[in-house]
């Protein structure tokens, strides 16, 4: 059954926000596997056991690629090893909630670059004063942020929006979800020398491998599945700032599954980023979204 423009909009809303839902607790989750296998060991078996289970459940057809579909892919896959693994190894350093806001500077950044309309810019302004806020708090709180877990964070950040643009590249050049099982093998493979120990360690002790698939499926099967299927419905500039929403349920995520402090201040800002997320859903509701596979080009 086709769906209307107005639906598909509406579906790719409902995509980001359960991706939105769904890595916040996978992260939670996996920051409690540092100790014993360390944030570069969790992230390699996270994107392995992902890859695992979206190529079974894919099962590509390789020999009908081009060369095109082979770079968009491997590029895919490149970023979101990066991103990954600097955003575990901030989160072994700093809490989740100002983690995944400082993170967001990479979508924001994007979602700013590509808007078209004032009101987009005003959305992406509020948005940035509660990032700013959640900054502060990490600062100048009780908890002052670790400087390393900052400039983790940071890079991370740059590979988020470089993951955001290949991600849409990789939905319009490639059919299903061909691309993103491929680019998960390929950044299983770039992230294989820091997990041979982490595989070493659940081989002595399996009561790891469970915590580590949940890991997998929370952090990297939703979400990815999720935002490629949502990049071929609403505009990348949307997905950016929709993505607002993250660091509200990273927040949550972190006062329930880690028992992380909650400010005011840094509620403050979680109100900020909810309302710039309603602000653009509802503004982006107004005009019709892409056709499917329609996205900004980048080179070959």
């Amino acid at each position: 059954m086709t769906q209307t423009p107005r639906q598909q909009h509406a579906v790719g809303i409902a995509l980001v926000i359960g991706s939105c839902l769904s890595l916040p607790f996978g992260a939670a989750v996996a920051a409690q596997l540092f100790p014993a296998l360390g944030s570069w060991g969790v992230t390699s078996l996270r994107v392995s056991i992902a890859a695992l289970v979206v190529l079974v459940a894919v099962r590509p057809k390789l020999r009908r690629w081009t060369r095109r579909e082979w770079i968009a892919s491997v590029l895919f896959g490149v970023s979101l090893a990066g991103m990954n693994g600097f955003f575990y190894a901030a989160i072994a350093l700093i809490p989740l909630g100002p983690a995944v806001a400082i993170e967001f500077l990479g979508p924001l950044v994007l979602a700013a670059v590509l808007t078209r309309r004032a009101v987009d810019g005003v959305w992406v302004g509020v948005a940035v004063l509660g990032v700013a806020l959640l900054g502060v708090d990490g600062m100048f709180g009780a908890e002052p942020l670790n400087v390393l877990g900052v400039l983790f964070v940071l890079v991370a950040a740059g590979f988020w929006g470089l993951y955001i643009r290949l991600s849409a590249r990789v939905g319009a050049v490639t059919a299903g979800h061909e691309g993103l099982s491929m680019a998960l093998v390929v950044g299983a493979v770039a992230l294989l020398p820091f997990g041979v120990p982490a595989v070493i360690t659940v081989v002595h002790e399996p009561r790891w491998l469970l915590p580590a698939v949940v890991t997998a499926v929370l952090s990297s099967v939703i979400p990815y599945t999720f935002e490629l299927a949502a990049l071929r419905r609403i505009p990348q500039r949307v997905f950016g700032v929709l993505l607002s929403l993250e660091p509200a349920f990273a927040t949550l995520a972190g006062l329930l599954l880690l028992g992380q402090h909650v400010t005011p201040l840094r509620l403050a800002a979680v109100g900020l980023v909810i309302a710039a997320s309603v602000g653009t859903t509802v503004g982006a509701r107004r005009s019709a979204p892409p056709p499917t596979g329609s996205f900004p080009a980048l080179p070959d």
